[in-house]
Parts: C-alpha cells; structure tokens; sequence
C-alpha cells in the first residue's frame, strides 16, 4: 500500500461520483518478464505469457476446461473431513485460513477431481490448485485423490494427475503425511486393474507430493520451466556447499537427466494426453475429438526422448 492507493485514487473515485471507469482486473503482469498483458487475450493464451512463454498458475477448473472434451465434465463430489484435527495456531488459526482458502478459490480444499473424456476416451482428472494453501497436501485433498483413483477404478478408465504443490500441509502434522501412502496405494490400485496413470507436472511440484504419487506416472509429463523437486535449492546448495546450475530443478533439466519422460507446452498438452491413452488403453484416437492446435497458437514444441531404433549401427565396442 501507497500513498496513490491510499490517497489519490480514493479522491479519484469521490470525483467521480465513486465509480471507477476501468476495472482493476483487466491486465495481468507476467511474472517472468513483467510485460503487462490483456487479461482476456491471456486467457485465450492459456494463461502462457505472448512475450516470454511462460506459463503462469492456473486453477483445476481451467485445467478441465482445457482437457476435457468440448469443456464438459462431472465434479466429483468433496469428501468432508475434520477441519482442523490438532487446533493448529501459528500467526492465524488453522481453521482461519482455509476458510480464507476458500473464499478466495471457491474450492472446498486443494485437489478437485472431475470426470469426462479426452479424445473421446473417459478418464478421471485430479488437479491441484496452487492458490488453496500452496496445493498443499492435507487429509480433504488424500481423500480426493483416493476417490478419484477409485473412480477410475470403478469407471475403468485411466487417472490424470495435473499437479501443482509446495508440499505437505505442516498444520496437519501426521495426519497430513499419512496421506503420502495412501496415494500411493491408491496409484497401486489403478495398476493392480491395468488402467494408465499419467502425471501432468506443473511450476511447482515438490516437498511430499514428490516423493510419493507425483512421480509414480506411467507417463511423467511436465510443463516448460516448471520447477520440480523435493527440497528447495537454498537448502541443498546449503548442504552440499556448492553453488548448482541456473536450470537445477527446471522441467527441461529434469529431462535431459532422465527424470520426466516429455517436455510439452500447455496448448499440447490434452492432445498429447488423449494420444497416449490411445496408445495405452489399445484405443485409437477419435479424429473428431483431438483438434489440432493451430500454427500460429504454438509457442514451443513438445520436447520427447525417443528410444533408440533397434536399425541403428552398434557403437564399436
């Protein structure tokens, strides 16, 4: 807060008669390269920055927009679960902020899951949203998870996860990560019926989340520059005493050392997804459903390892 927004603009509006001519939302600085961009275009965008290609945070909802076919989906309905299990207090109560949490997403907690279709495929999505505690794992967003993978189950359908998290949520303690395990016995249960599971890992995906369901994907997919790992970058140069690359922890890193499978950029991805659950579920790909993306719409190309062709001469030994 200034003195232009505490004084100026306030006169501004008295002026005026109290209203304000232009709304307040209608440009959105890019994060990375601080270029002011037209909030309806960067919607068009996908949330991907014209300038400088990078791709902001976006919600589940959009996410399913995106992914699913023709926009439409079924919510799968939240699973109450005690609030506030240890009256956790720290500047504010627990309780406090996710009812802040809340208001501000209009989710009831960090991971909404939805069904629909993706190239005409049915499948179950699970995505997390940054904005609700940091995407943080807690007991509502496990009991998300489990009900999604049991979905899939029941459906016989594969599982999409699109995820963005800081981690475990500290003011559930244990609770919290007890749902470490229960994600991944619920990524078991997918592969115990044959069904695919494909990780979508967007900027950021680390702490408790990494190390259990998030890179457990038959198909790890991440987005460009997204950053990904389990401790921050301060602590590991802290420990190990060395200063580490500028592209530690980034997607296109990841790749090169055989972390994630693909890089693609975000208008790919549902394409993308709905070819390899084509190929994994034996399914063809309906023409109709995967609408190619246009040239112009294209900022970058998907980044995918390729096995070596078994026709290629041996190296000399």
């Amino acid at each position: 807060m200034n003195w232009i927004t505490n004084f100026v603009r306030p006169r501004i509006k008295f002026m005026l008669g109290g209203k304000e001519t232009t709304p307040d939302n209608l440009w959105t600085k890019c994060p990375s390269c601080g270029e002011m961009l037209f909030h309806r275009d960067l919607e068009t965008a996908q949330f991907v920055c014209a300038h400088c290609d990078f791709h902001m945070k976006v919600g589940p909802r959009q996410r399913f927009q995106w992914m699913f076919d023709e926009g439409k989906y079924d919510e799968l309905p939240f699973i109450a679960v005690v609030p506030d299990p240890l009256k956790f207090r720290d500047e504010k109560r627990y309780i406090d902020r996710i009812k802040e949490a809340r208001t501000k997403t209009g989710q009831q907690d960090a991971v909404v899951a939805a069904r629909g279709t993706i190239g005409g495929h049915g499948a179950v999505i699970v995505s997390q949203n940054f904005a609700f505690m940091g995407g943080s794992l807690g007991m509502a967003s496990g009991e998300a998870f489990v009900a999604g993978a049991e979905r899939a189950v029941a459906d016989h359908v594969p599982m999409v996860l699109i995820v963005a998290s800081g981690g475990a949520r500290m003011q559930e303690g244990i609770l919290s990560l007890m749902q470490m395990p229960r994600a991944t016995v619920a990524v078991q249960m997918l592969r115990d019926a044959a069904l695919p599971y494909i990780v979508v890992l967007t900027d950021p995906t680390t702490g408790g989340v990494i190390a259990s369901y998030a890179m457990l994907g038959d198909v790890q997919i991440a987005e460009p520059g997204a950053t990904i790992g389990f401790s921050g970058r301060r602590v590991i140069e802290n420990t190990i005493r060395e200063k580490l690359p500028d592209s530690f922890q980034k997607a296109e890193y990841l790749l090169e050392h055989g972390m994630v499978d693909m890089v693609v950029h975000r208008h790919r991805i549902p394409e993308t997804v709905a070819r390899l659950i084509g190929l994994m579920m034996n399914a063809p790909v309906a023409e109709a459903a995967v609408m190619p993306v246009p040239e112009s719409e294209i900022v970058a190309e998907p980044v995918i390892v390729e096995p070596p062709s078994d026709t290629e001469p041996q190296a000399a030994q």
